[in-house]
């Protein structure tokens, strides 16, 4: 494969780096998306959801951030999780603005079945790489993610 260069004339996308990413990251989307339907959720809520689940009781700003979201989008979805009963609002100790956001009973108890349908989604993308090439794959992605910004 043939990675982007500015200086080079343009390529089909189907020989562009970004492209497949961008494709690749839009099927396991979808992907995952049908499975959180099944039991209620989506693609949206996913990594507020994750989020919470790996660290609960953090504020608003702090999951807008984590999940690298904007600010009102953070909120509304907040409001909708808050409907659906699965997070609450409790106010900040130390600050009257912010509020920390906690899971309830029935928000934790989805974790176990929402992760190992993610967990699934990722399998069945990795299917195609042997057992060394999907730990590459990781490796690099990760290398990449965590890199400082361009």
């Amino acid at each position: 494969m043939i990675i982007d260069n500015p200086y080079e004339p343009k390529l089909p996308r189907n020989m562009s780096f970004g492209w497949h990413i961008a494709v690749l990251g839009a099927n396991m989307s979808d992907s995952l998306d049908k499975e959180l339907k099944s039991i209620g959720l989506s693609i949206n809520q996913w990594p507020t959801l994750f989020a919470l689940w790996e660290e609960d009781g953090l504020t608003q700003t702090e999951l807008t951030s984590r999940c690298n979201t904007a600010h009102y989008t953070t909120t509304r979805l907040l409001d909708s999780l808050e409907k659906m009963g699965l997070v609450e609002r409790q106010p900040h100790p130390t600050s009257r603005r912010a509020h920390l956001v906690y899971l309830t009973e029935k928000g934790r108890n989805l974790e176990e079945e929402a992760v190992t349908k993610a967990r699934a989604v990722n399998a069945k993308f990795l299917s195609s790489l042997s057992k060394k090439e999907q730990e590459q794959v990781a490796s690099l992605i990760l290398k990449m993610t965590t890199a400082p910004p361009v």
